[in-house]
């Protein structure tokens, strides 16, 4: 009797604390949708410029298969349009209290919502690796170097060709 006494005791005293823990435990046991969901926004975006970029490149005399690979050195960032109230009670130059309320806007584009962006800040690039058939010839790799030079601002001295083995 005395043992249960005494765990009801220590029960009594730690199950807000015991609560927390398994509540702790719960949350990081918790799927966060970061499985297998594929890539990102941003990483989908830059296959996509790397694939349209080896293309056009495919298509330039002289070079065949190609591959591109670019590095980052920021991403870009889109600043979207928002609607902003402020609401605040008192004295307009000292409220004694204010909230702030922001929606990002969103207008009908024909097939759904779409946001309104107001800014466009593009990626700068680190540097590309172009890695094609032709690489190995003189005037491929200069071409080459000015086209990637001229779609992503590097200078040539921040892209390298090589010849497909």
């Amino acid at each position: 009797m005395k043992k249960t006494e005494g765990a009801r005791k220590l029960w009594d005293r730690y199950k807000c604390a015991a609560l927390v823990v398994l509540v702790g435990v719960g949350l990081l046991l918790w799927p966060d949708g970061s499985g297998d969901t594929g890539p990102s926004w941003k990483e989908q975006e830059m296959r996509d410029i790397q694939t349209e970029i080896a293309e056009i490149l495919g298509s330039m005399s002289g070079v065949g298969q190609v591959k591109v690979m670019l590095t980052l050195e920021s991403d870009g960032q889109r600043q979207l349009a928002q609607d902003t109230e402020l609401t605040y009670s008192g004295d307009t130059k000292a409220p004694a209290d204010y909230s702030r309320r922001s929606e990002t806007v969103l207008v009908d584009g024909g097939s759904g919502d779409q946001v309104v962006v107001i800014q466009n800040q593009y990626p700068t690039y680190r540097g590309a690796l172009v890695v094609c058939q032709g690489g190995g010839r003189a005037e491929v790799k200069l071409a080459v170097t000015e086209a990637v030079a001229a779609l992503t601002g590097l200078s040539a001295g921040r892209i390298t060709v090589a010849e497909w083995q």
